[in-house]
């Protein structure tokens, strides 16, 4: 074995986080919750001096994994997790659990390193990190829910990675060692290549593909109060970089991302439970990014990007919000929620700031990133998929934009009178809307991040911004019209299921099938084997001696040992060695026999 490494960065970008994590492992109190806010600020620090083309390669076993590869996407993935651990960080200060702190820091390395990653064997070691160090943000919450939820979690994610392992594999099988390259898998999975395929769908699991995202909104509104905030940062948004770099152009994302974009708006309206219908919000925009993957020009690369940049930030700020209604009043229920602006005034005006962001409301950061997507869309041609996603624009204005700060701040007055939110997580949320305000009146400090600097694009002309006020306007009439017509959904205390049904059912199918095959299966082995042969083997040795004492009564009768009796002496000859009990002469006659046989065994 050769082992010896390349190292043209120093150290790798994920290092700070990682030794934040491991510090606040056996740190307490506030000294492991300084390292929330340090770990973030060193590694945002040290990302800022990477320079592009610069790469880190590790010889093992005769092959050259590269570990660290800079280039323009990796580092403002770089940039966008640092800030969003550190805006995570703050908002999470007032934890004392040294899980959550520790783990939180662990998951967003992984993020980074899942970034950086330079081939599929560093990719796969980081992809299969992002799962064992996320779940904690459910299992933190310590209840019999968050237990069941986070298990669930686990079984998709756990099966993203064997899927991408298995992808890997059977392309090396194929190409040999140029598989293990990040080069872009789209004519391979156009071609029909099955290792393409796998690839695609264990990174279709973590963006929560139509089918494949029930584990985010069964996760995320399980989890504790800060675990959202770290988790929608995260495992999407390295699911949308592996798709912006492995299968940039691939048609079939265009539909894929085009019914992500749908769907959710029809469970959204009619769900209760706040971060779950920001869950549903969440599907909605990713949907935006994987149809600007898939149209596959430079400007809707980049627009994807960008979005998925903008998106951390103001789906953080959302979560925050309903993170903080939650710690102070224990509720999240629409329902049981209203009037809370009340008693937490600064908390509504984050939430209203990011309604409008996401909304993409002119001036706030959704609108510089969603409208290169929608134009895009257009300019090439996909005319369906463009309505498509105007109507999503309006979908997600009603459901997250105003139904949101609405049903948890106005609407009816529940009599809640809680406490502001605490003052690190009014900082986290006063931080986040300053960037979502800033970005939407500055686009182009984001664009000059982007990989193809967003090719000249303006997002403020005529046309833009008077296509997404109409939309916008539209929305928000026939909200207020439904109310007024009380042709609304009202909120309703319960649980809406939309593909969580079909794996209940196939799963108590699948649970029902292994118990009758299996169990059956197991009750007819034992029958056969252990009650049926092993149950006559025991007989049989139970009564040996009496067998063989029976099996040699005719040759002792021949040899004159005993006298001729018939049937009577032999079944008598067994009795007696069933009891033990046989003539002086035979016993000294077997022990005779038994040392000549010892005898002849020492002296061969």
């Amino acid at each position: 074995m050769t082992l010896a490494s390349t190292l043209e960065i120093g150290i790798h970008p994920a290092t700070a986080l990682l030794i934040g994590g491991l510090a606040a492992a056996v740190l307490r109190g506030r000294y492991a919750s300084f390292a929330l806010v340090l770990a973030p600020l060193f590694g945002l620090g040290y990302v800022a001096t990477l320079e592009v083309g610069a790469a880190s390669t590790l010889h093992l076993f005769g092959y050259e994994i590269l570990g660290v590869v800079v280039d323009q996407q990796a580092k403002l993935f770089g940039y966008l997790f640092h800030i969003a651990a550190l805006i995570a960080g703050i908002y999470s200060f007032h934890l004392r659990d040294p899980w959550q702190v520790s783990m939180s820091l662990l998951y967003a390395a992984t993020a980074v390193g899942v970034a950086f990653a330079g081939d599929m064997l560093s990719l796969f070691l980081w992809w299969e990190g992002l799962a064992i160090t996320s779940v904690f943000q459910i299992w933190g919450k310590r209840t019999k829910q968050a237990e069941e939820a986070g298990f669930r979690y686990l079984f998709f994610h756990v099966s993203s990675g064997l899927l991408l392992l298995a992808g890997i594999l059977l392309r090396y099988h194929g190409e040999g060692p140029e598989a293990l390259s990040l080069a872009p898998l789209t004519n391979a999975l156009e071609a029909g290549d099955t290792g393409a395929l796998l690839i695609l769908l264990a990174i279709g699991i973590k963006a929560a593909f139509p089918g494949l995202h029930v584990w985010l909104k069964d996760g995320y509104a399980e989890a504790t109060h800060t675990g959202p905030v770290w988790l929608c940062a995260f495992t999407t948004k390295c699911a949308v970089c592996m798709l912006a770099r492995l299968f940039p152009g691939a048609e079939v994302l265009i539909t894929i991302g085009g019914v992500m974009a749908m769907f959710p708006i029809f469970y959204a309206v009619i769900e209760n439970d706040l971060r779950r219908v920001l869950c549903y919000s969440k599907i909605n925009q990713i949907g935006f990014m994987v149809v600007g993957i898939g149209i596959g020009t430079d400007l809707a690369i980049d627009g994807a990007i960008a979005h998925a940049f903008t998106h951390v930030i103001y789906k953080g700020l959302l979560f925050m919000s309903m993170g903080a209604v939650l710690f102070r009043t224990g509720e999240i229920r629409g329902s049981h929620l209203g009037g809370l602006y009340k008693t937490m005034p600064w908390t509504t005006g984050f939430c209203i700031v990011g309604a409008a962001s996401i909304s993409a409301f002119p001036l706030f950061s959704g609108f510089v990133s969603k409208s290169i997507i929608i134009t895009e869309a257009a300019r090439n041609g996909h005319l369906l998929i463009w309505m498509c996603l105007l109507f999503a624009s309006a979908g997600v204005f009603h459901h997250a934009g105003i139904k949101i700060p609405f049903f948890a701040f106005f609407a009816h007055d529940s009599g809640l009178r809680p406490k502001e939110a605490p003052t690190n997580m009014l900082i986290a949320m006063g931080i986040s809307s300053f960037l979502c305000i800033f970005l939407g009146c500055n686009p182009q400090w984001l664009y000059d991040l982007l990989p193809n600097g967003a090719a000249g694009y303006h997002p403020y002309d005529a046309t833009h911004v008077i296509t997404q006020i109409e939309i916008l306007l539209f929305s928000a009439l026939a909200f207020t019209l439904l109310n007024l017509w009380g042709k609304y959904p009202p909120e309703l205390p319960s649980v809406n299921l939309d593909a969580d049904w079909i794996y209940r059912k196939a799963g108590r199918g699948f649970l029902a099938f292994g118990e009758g095959f299996w169990n059956g299966l197991n009750e007819r082995a034992h029958a056969f084997f252990v009650v049926g042969i092993t149950g006559s083997v025991c007989s049989f040795l139970k009564r040996g001696q009496v067998h063989a004492m029976q099996t040699l009564y005719q040759p002792f009768v021949k040899i004159g040992l005993i006298e001729e009796n018939g049937s009577k002496g032999r079944d008598h000859l067994g009795k007696r060695s069933a009891l033990g009990v046989h003539p002086v002469g035979w016993t000294a006659l077997f022990c005779m026999l038994f040392f000549l046989g010892f005898l002849l065994l020492i002296f061969k």
